[in-house]
């Protein structure tokens, strides 16, 4: 990218001054985003969402700072939680179907609000060795089987 803008910006090159700066910039925008979105250093596993089923793009992944890429293939609004997998499992509200959110609040990693169908949206956490659960909380989803555990080592 910078021996483009190198080029570009010499007396050969067609832009000069104010113009040549403008493309320079730029071209530093486009180098800092990355393409992808996810910091340097860290992990991305794709999440995929769709009525009554999660799937991961990997069932493990190293400890530290990962993104999670998720996204909504359902038809339906999906939320998703991520939360450390106890042997017991994760406790249930008076209802039966969904997990108690306020039991396990305090060891919550992180969370997604519904989203939409068809949207894509990145969680970024930090991880330390263990299991957790990714799950989704809207009634009735758990139960039914939208939940999976992503190890981290």
């Amino acid at each position: 990218m910078r021996s483009i803008v190198a080029r570009a910006c010499t007396r050969r090159g067609r832009l000069r001054g104010a113009a040549c700066g403008a493309v320079l910039a730029v071209a530093v925008a486009i180098a800092g985003c990355g393409g992808g979105g996810a910091p340097a250093g860290s992990a991305t596993v794709g999440v995929t969402e769709r009525d009554f089923h999660i799937a991961t793009t990997t069932g493990s992944v190293g400890s530290g700072r990962i993104t999670l890429r998720i996204h909504n293939a359902g038809p339906d609004e999906h939320e998703l939680i991520v939360a450390p997998d106890s042997s017991g499992g994760l406790p249930l509200r008076a209802d039966g179907f969904t997990v108690n959110e306020e039991a396990i609040e305090s060891s919550e990693q992180g969370a997604v609000e519904p989203q939409q169908p068809d949207h894509t949206e990145l969680l970024r956490v930090r991880l330390k060795p263990g299991r957790y659960v990714l799950f989704c909380n809207m009634e009735g989803h758990y139960m039914a089987g939208m939940h999976t555990v992503l190890v981290v080592r």
